[in-house]
């Protein structure tokens, strides 16, 4: 749904009709190939992590609908498009069951490349991540159905999921690239996050905010197993009385907190992984959080021992760095990078251009390209 000045993202059933996906990935091969023709691998995996790239190429491959299909036609058209010897990238995944195909395909197609052992484990590790990262450390309240991971000989990658919330029946997606992890897949990971909405009391266990309840975390877990089952079950228990006055009587220094997050404690634990992560005595947040079993559920309880508890501050602000229903010249939530998005913009003009493709495919593209821009910035207007 497209006005002057709105983006949105609902959830969209159904498949664009046959001819469109035909063009598209006829487009999607040329421009993909003169993009990396022109600018590397590399670079094309980095406008990939874009959002607002991403979107811009989207429509211009021809999909009008500004929803969550176009998250997951532009993955299925470029995994029907690209391939290794005209482009150097690779590509696996997709939606629903797809979305587990990574674990298996990306040996397969490391091996194809003779790809060391290192680049290998780092791809899948990164796949893994990524997916356990937006399910537990951030909830948001979109649940993934899609993930789809990009890479390189190299092993540079770029990997893109999408969740869904049913309530308000609209999607989020999800960008991570190789360039933005640094140190650790838990300290503020993503190269963005777009939404047509922010949220309030939203979990955010990546965030810089929430450094000090990762490392309470790690302690809770290294620590006696029945001790930290006597907090949760303790906390489980307060249904009788309000947050103000069990906070007053566990810690006078309380007040100095400001509680506007969701406190409720899960109900259901799986009592069993507590005891695993104790004997695995994980020594960072990531290792913690990469343990299979470790969920959601598990992260909260420990998050909130570590703040009621503890008073470990914690991020509850939603990560979302892109509205198009403000769009970005509002600045809200966050204000675009006008410089790379510019550079983007022009390099997508400049494949458009250079693309094997008639003329007036060419002529189409650009246009479509012209109109998204004007959403997201009307200033753009030609």
């Amino acid at each position: 749904m497209i006005n002057k000045s709105s983006i949105y993202l609902p959830l969209h059933y159904g498949h664009p009709p046959q001819y469109l996906l035909e063009r598209m990935k006829k487009l999607a091969f040329s421009i993909s190939k003169i993009f990396i023709a022109e600018h590397g691998t590399a670079e094309f995996l980095k406008r990939l992590a874009d959002p607002l790239w991403f979107q811009s190429f989207g429509c211009v491959l021809g999909f009008d609908w500004h929803s969550s299909g176009l998250t997951t036609v532009v993955t299925g058209v470029l995994q029907h498009s690209i391939d290794l010897q005209n482009h150097g990238i690779m590509i696996t995944g997709g939606k629903g069951k797809k979305s587990s195909l990574p674990k298996s395909e990306i040996p397969k197609l490391a091996q194809s490349i003779n790809m060391n052992g290192k680049r290998r484990s780092d791809l899948l590790y990164a796949s893994k991540m990524a997916a356990k990262v937006d399910n537990g450390a951030v909830q948001d309240g979109y649940g993934l159905y899609h993930h789809v991971i990009l890479f390189n000989e190299q092993g540079l990658w770029t990997i893109v999921q999408q969740g869904m919330n049913t309530d308000f029946k609209m999607a989020r997606r999800y960008h991570w690239s190789s360039d933005n992890i640094h140190h650790s897949f838990l300290n503020e990971p993503h190269s963005g996050i777009i939404c047509d909405r922010t949220h309030q009391n939203v979990l955010d266990m990546t965030a810089s905010a929430s450094i000090e309840t990762q490392k309470t975390s790690v302690d809770l877990v290294r620590d006696s197993p029945q001790n930290l089952i006597t907090s949760i079950k303790k906390l489980q228990q307060q249904k009788n009385i309000s947050l103000d006055e069990w906070i007053s009587n566990s810690n006078d220094s309380w007040d100095k907190i400001a509680f506007t997050g969701d406190y409720e404690m899960p109900r259901h634990l799986n009592w069993k992984i507590i005891n695993k992560v104790y004997d695995i005595q994980p020594v960072n947040y990531e290792e913690f959080v990469s343990i299979d079993g470790v969920g959601p559920s598990l992260i909260r309880a420990l998050s909130l021992i570590s703040l009621l508890i503890y008073g470990s501050r914690t991020s509850w602000k939603d990560p979302v760095r892109y509205s198009f229903a403000h769009g970005g010249k509002d600045g809200v939530p966050f204000p675009v990078d006008r410089r790379t998005f510019d550079k983007s913009i022009l390099f997508l003009r400049d494949a458009i251009e250079g693309g094997e493709i008639s003329s007036d495919e060419k002529r189409m593209a650009l246009k479509k390209l012209s109109s998204h821009l004007k959403v997201i910035l009307p200033e753009y207007a030609d």
